[in-house]
């Protein structure tokens, strides 16, 4: 029997996503944009999904909330936002991300600084696959604009020290002209952790419902107090997602995105200390009966991501498994 331990990629669609998708497929089609009844109870079923979205990270109110197509989409709006709203304060905006991002973030920060829109640096994480707050904050510059960092990696599971980062921005923004946003890729990070936007400070958070049993659409979470003046859309159009993402919403999708939030809040804390003893099982198992190496310290992990290697071995990944 085939076991799939690629999670980090996709996962599975529960049960419950499944049955709320196919429910608004049927019932919830029409456009949530008209005033007519069935267009007003799509709007709720909309209202419902963002408000349990907004509620799984924390935010202060669900029109923090705007759904996007994916992460990919969601990680270009936050950098054209910040990118945009720093060429109005210096000549040539400055970015900070680590060199360990998803192509979803580093290729639209070097495709902007191969226009000579924008300089960036990629600090580089230490052996552990861990990045150091000291490495981050040497990089701000007067010109930079935005740190835009994962929260989680997929391939080692090291969680970034999102919160130390911005903690020590607040001192250094107060004694700057225009202040550093951050942004995070919590792509990896949302069903695996807790992810509170308060506590980690974010000013824009990337959702992505395939990583956590939900469908393939993605969110991004805007501080409200950046929605007006540091947020600009991808494309151009109608005024949906408070104008920031036009185009009719995909209800039953969006739907579904909610259902599967309203598990992670439900269910974390289970999932948790479950992934937490398969994995622990499985290091020990591997240790003890192969001569692996663990590349990864497992207190700074996510519960269900183990990284390991094996010296001196020409398998390839696959082979192995």
């Amino acid at each position: 029997m085939a076991v799939y331990l690629d999670y980090n990629s996709t996962t599975p669609l529960a049960p419950e996503v499944v049955s709320c998708i196919s429910d608004s497929l049927q019932h919830h089609w029409a456009n949530p944009s008209s005033d007519s009844e069935m267009g007003r109870i799509a709007r709720r079923t909309l209202d419902t999904a963002r408000e349990r979205v907004a509620h799984m990270i924390h935010a202060d109110c669900a029109q923090d909330i705007i759904f996007t197509s994916g992460g990919t989409e969601s990680n270009n709006m936050a950098i054209l936002s910040a990118v945009e709203w720093g060429r109005q304060h210096v000549s040539k905006p400055h970015v900070i991300m680590s060199n360990v991002e998803h192509v979803a973030t580093s290729k639209p920060v070097k495709y902007l600084a191969s226009k000579g829109i924008i300089d960036y640096t990629e600090v580089a994480v230490n052996q552990d696959g861990r990045l150091e707050v000291p490495d981050v904050i040497r990089q701000v510059r007067p010109e930079t604009v935005l740190i835009t960092l994962m929260l989680a990696n997929n391939e080692t599971g090291v969680i970034f020290p999102i919160k130390h980062i911005t903690g020590r921005l607040k001192s250094i923004n107060k004694e700057r002209k225009h202040p550093v946003w951050v942004h995070t890729d919590a792509a990896q990070a949302i069903g695996k952790m807790e992810v509170n936007v308060q506590e980690l400070g974010v000013d824009y958070l990337s959702i992505v419902g395939h990583k956590f049993y939900g469908p393939r659409i993605g969110a991004l979470y805007i501080r409200k107090v950046l929605s007006e003046r540091v947020a600009t859309p991808v494309v151009r159009g109608g005024g949906q997602e408070g104008g920031l993402r036009p185009g009719t919403e995909n209800t039953p999708m969006i739907a579904g995105l909610g259902v599967a939030a309203l598990l992670v809040s439900d269910n974390l804390h289970t999932y948790t200390s479950h992934m937490e003893y398969v994995r622990d099982y499985f290091r020990t198992q591997l240790k003890e009966k192969t001569n692996c190496v663990v590349n990864c310290d497992r207190f700074t992990q996510l519960p269900n991501t183990l990284s390991v290697g094996w010296p001196d071995c020409s398998l390839s990944g696959h082979e192995l498994l």
